[in-house]
């Protein structure tokens, strides 16, 4: 869905005139943007490559968007996922409802889109807080996206591009354990073909970079699954 670590949304909205015009707000706003029509398609999308937000349409033909939400919501592997969902239904009862199925924000129609893109960035935030300049921190390391700096002991490291995209991503999330292919979807993104060993070549690379003025080895290689950081 991404390349070089750009944030990602899935747009589900059964509405092609409606979708398209988020799609293109939300490109505007920097987001790689995902699309689908029903329930069906989005679920599918999912499982191919996890979103970093879904904005999620209630009323859709077949699977609807609410049980969509309830689904994802009762899987560990996308739980996590801040799903917005948007509705017509402005009854308090029905926004409960939303609420309680897991949705992490729900948005009535007709919405101002400035809004929608508002409370869009606001769980970008929250789940990608490097996207927002905020500076990344993890034992005695610090990473300032925003001038592309890393510093281990108040000591600046080198690192090559994909290297400090990896640990970006391994520092927006510590403890998550990162399969080689999720990080080969985040880092390099997934229109490009990269055999899954290359992932095993940066990690080296990080891991020497990391510890090129002393200091333990913060990286985690957990057996059969991926890597982690701490």
């Amino acid at each position: 869905m991404s390349s070089h670590n750009q944030p990602t949304v899935l747009l589900v909205e059964d509405e092609p005139a409606q979708r398209e015009v988020l799609a293109y707000n939300l490109e505007a706003e920097g987001f790689a943007v995902a699309q689908a029509g029903d329930g069906e398609e989005a679920m599918m999308l999912v499982d191919e490559a996890a979103p970093d937000i879904i904005i999620l349409d209630w009323m859709m033909p077949n699977l609807s968007g609410i049980e969509v939400c309830r689904r994802l919501k009762m899987r560990p592997e996308t739980r996590n996922i801040p799903i917005i969902l948007l509705s017509a239904r402005a009854e308090e009862v029905d926004r409960v409802r939303g609420l309680e199925t897991g949705a992490d924000d729900y948005v009535i129609k007709p919405y101002s889109v400035l809004e929608l893109m508002a409370r869009a960035r606001a769980q970008l935030r929250r789940v990608r807080p490097s996207t927002a300049g905020v500076v990344l921190e993890f034992g005695d390391i610090r990473l300032d996206p925003e001038t592309h700096r890393v510093y281990r002991a108040d000591k600046v490291l080198k690192l090559g591009p994909t290297e400090f995209r990896l640990l970006t991503t391994f520092m927006e999330k510590p403890g998550r354990v990162w399969s080689r292919e999720a990080l080969l979807d985040r880092v390099w993104g997934r229109d490009i073909y990269v055999d899954t060993r290359t992932v095993d070549v940066h990690i080296g690379r990080l891991r020497k970079a990391l510890c090129q003025h002393g200091g333990e080895d913060p990286l985690r290689t957990v057996r059969g699954a991926g890597y982690a950081l701490g």
